[in-house]
């Protein structure tokens, strides 16, 4: 079967797992590349110290939206490492509040500009935060390759991103039997615009769900996709690899 690309997760967090075996688990599990995001200065700079370890383990540069008081000055000497191959995961979160929210919405913008300026994807983070992130978002002017992260909106949001010429991409959150906007937007989504992802450590996929996420279990994701959509599970593992070299072209699965 092709494999997988989790294109989003956090291998510098493991929760005490031995890195070598969670990488060791998602090349079993038929995963063939792993996007490592960086958050902030130290976890950009962790991930491309993965990325440098393991081939098939890619880093991105961000500041996310609750580190937006450190200020995006601390993640641009990374970009121009050859492992980043993307900025982000930047943008708004109005749940947590980390970060006041002029000064996330100054980082976000500055982070759409950098890839502007370094011709890279933007991978964005939203919670509870759809209006302000499409107004910055059109503000500044959509990056040609645009991802939406751990995607939890419904419908209309789905739509709204699609009209970015955004991709989409689902998490462990899609597996959640309450999940149903999530649901929806998945039905909704085009083949050619969805992703596939972890966020690991973080919201680990049914049937796991509260444990400690890892890449491996991104093809329960895909295996749910694939049913929800009444697709074979050869076609969402084939399109949503096609569509990870498309929305990171510098991946290699």
């Amino acid at each position: 079967m092709t494999g997988l690309v989790d294109t989003h997760c956090h291998l510098y967090d493991t929760r005490g797992a031995d890195i070598d075996g969670v990488v060791a688990a998602a090349r079993a599990a038929g995963v063939t590349a792993m996007i490592d995001v960086g958050c902030d200065a130290a976890t950009t700079a962790s991930a491309i110290a993965m990325a440098t370890r393991f081939d098939d383990v890619y880093a991105t540069a961000g500041l996310h939206p609750h580190e937006a008081v450190h200020g995006v000055d601390s993640i641009v000497p990374f970009l121009t490492d050859p492992h980043v191959v993307a900025i982000g995961e930047c943008g708004l979160d109005y749940y947590y509040d980390h970060s006041p929210r002029d000064i996330q919405r100054a980082a976000f913008a500055a982070q759409i500009q950098l890839a502007h300026e370094h011709r890279l994807p933007l991978v964005v983070h939203t919670r509870d935060a759809w209006a302000d992130t499409f107004d910055v978002l059109r503000a500044e002017g959509a990056p040609e390759r645009l991802i939406f992260h751990c995607f939890t909106g419904g419908a209309d949001e789905a739509t709204a991103c699609l009209d970015l010429g955004a991709f989409v991409s689902f998490s462990g959150i899609v597996t959640f039997k309450t999940a149903t906007d999530v649901h929806d937007a998945a039905r909704l989504c085009p083949l050619d615009r969805m992703l596939v992802e972890t966020d690991s450590p973080y919201l680990a996929p049914v049937p796991h769900r509260g444990r400690t996420n890892q890449p491996a279990y991104v093809a329960h994701v895909a295996q749910f996709l694939a049913d929800l959509r009444g697709l074979t599970t050869e076609r969402v593992h084939v399109v949503t690899s096609e569509n990870a070299c498309l929305a990171f072209p510098a991946v290699r699965p």
